[in-house]
């Protein structure tokens, strides 16, 4: 059995600090620049983000074949952090630039932009997250791995997500135009992004020695496996919730909330917006992240993750009735850490339970997919996003929000509670009926734990 040492557990999760600083600021900022700052109309931004997000998880799997059968001296899958560190640096900073362009050269440019920064975030991403499979053959190990990559990931979201309005206003203060500005910071993070994933190939080393399988039996062994099934439905479920949040935040603070607002607390007070909400829900992931390796520990996986969504569906359904008052606005950052504790729980538990998927997998049918069944995992991440990224722009269209304009109506202003209370409460309360049937519960990863210490190879 491996025992991993604490400075790979770290350079792990500096490259999901990366990916995730990326992915939260592309999920929460990105539709709100497009058509407010870009200048794309909702339902342009709706279908664009639909269609680039659709092409990036179809990617992902082609992605996870060919990652299975990299053989490099640094191994199978870390080599890709090196080789797509920059592109995926440069092309970040594209999607945030806005070209002097008519509306149709505007548009190409965001979807050539779009499809070239999902493809090169898929080239290393897939491959980052299939390093898990590798770094250890003990399955509670991995969890400690995976709780370390979403502990910094959720670490990048709040350095990310906090600092990204003060970025875009310091460089407005210097002299840029909004597009300026918003391109700027985009440079700042692109750059601590690339960074990141430098040293966590640097740190990290891949352990396990796992030769290829013949590609028909890889495929034919992952539509055969029962839990890939459920754990990837789960996982899409898991980003529709924190996406249908995470895209409503600009609007509901921008249009219903309001700007300038502040939170009084008696002896003091403090600004309440956007970057303020998400970057708190950020360090409370990280909270719940933490609880997530002793609570799975203690009751299972499965039990751990079925318990969180129960909290986060009767938490999201109370938001819907907070207004917008001091109390009010105290209660919804109550709700909002209570929220992101439930959800910084099941976030580790995801990719951990897709390295049980995956030894399920080789004790089952003696196949090496670990690459196929972690990209199944982004893929479902970036159809649970790309479906609820679109589906709130839409709804926002149906329910009459008009971007940019200084009143919106109470149909609006209904559209943007349902997406921040009672539609993810919905979504969490399905997940919590995939858990009821996922089978591969804490003894059963013990028996499978048992028969892969004989047949695989372990490097020092």
């Amino acid at each position: 059995m491996i025992k991993s040492k604490l400075i790979e557990k770290i350079g792990y999760g500096f490259g999901d600090m990366s990916s995730s600083m990326f992915w939260k600021i592309f999920s929460y900022y990105l539709p709100i620049f497009y058509s407010d700052v870009f200048g794309l109309s909702l339902g342009a931004t709706a279908t664009l983000m639909l269609v680039t997000r659709i092409w990036d998880a179809i990617l992902d799997p082609m992605m996870g074949i060919l990652a299975d059968r990299t053989q490099t001296k640094w191994g199978k899958y870390r080599p890709y952090l090196l080789w797509f560190a920059a592109p995926f640096a440069v092309c970040g900073v594209f999607l945030f630039t806005t070209p002097h362009l008519g509306e149709t050269g505007k548009l190409i440019w965001a979807y050539v932009t779009y499809i070239l920064m999902m493809t090169v975030y898929t080239g290393i991403n897939v491959p980052y997250g299939s390093m898990l499979g590798v770094l250890t053959n003990d399955s509670d190990e991995k969890t400690v791995f995976s709780s370390f990559r979403m502990f910094f990931a959720y670490a990048g979201s709040f350095i990310a997500l906090f600092a990204w309005e003060p970025l875009c206003d310091l460089f407005k203060a210097h002299g840029c135009a909004e597009t300026g500005a918003w391109q700027g910071a985009m440079i700042v993070i692109a750059v601590f992004c690339f960074l990141l994933f430098l040293l966590c190939f640097r740190i990290t080393k891949e352990h396990i020695k796992v030769e290829a399988t013949s590609l028909g039996s890889d495929v034919s062994s992952l539509l055969r496996n029962s839990p890939w099934w459920l754990l990837t439905a789960a996982a899409l479920c898991s980003n529709l919730f924190n996406t249908v949040r995470g895209a409503t935040v600009a609007y509901y603070f921008k249009y219903y909330i309001g700007e300038n607002v502040h939170i009084n607390l008696g002896i003091a007070s403090f600004l309440f917006f956007a970057g303020l909400f998400l970057a708190v829900g950020e360090v409370c992931n990280m909270a719940g992240v933490v609880m997530a390796v002793p609570i799975s520990r203690r009751i299972g996986k499965r039990s751990t993750f079925a318990v969180s969504c129960i909290g986060m569906a009767i938490l999201s359904c109370l938001f819907f009735y907070l207004p917008c008052t001091n109390v009010g606005f105290i209660t919804m950052l109550l709700l909002q850490i209570l929220i992101s504790i439930c959800t910084g729980i099941i976030s580790p538990l995801i990719w951990s339970m897709y390295a049980d998927v995956a030894d399920f997998a080789a004790v089952k049918d003696h196949t090496s997919s670990t690459g196929l069944i972690f990209s199944s995992g982004s893929m479902a991440q970036k159809f649970g996003g790309a479906i609820a990224g679109s589906a709130v722009l839409w709804l926002f269209a149906a329910f009459g929000l008009v971007p940019n304009a200084l009143h919106q109506t109470d149909s609006a202003i209904l559209g943007m509670k349902l997406t921040m209370s009672y539609i993810p409460a919905a979504v969490a309360i399905l997940m919590v009926v995939i858990m009821v049937a996922y089978p591969l519960t804490k003894s059963k990863m013990k028996q499978i734990n048992a028969k892969l210490k004989s047949i695989r190879k372990i490097e020092d």
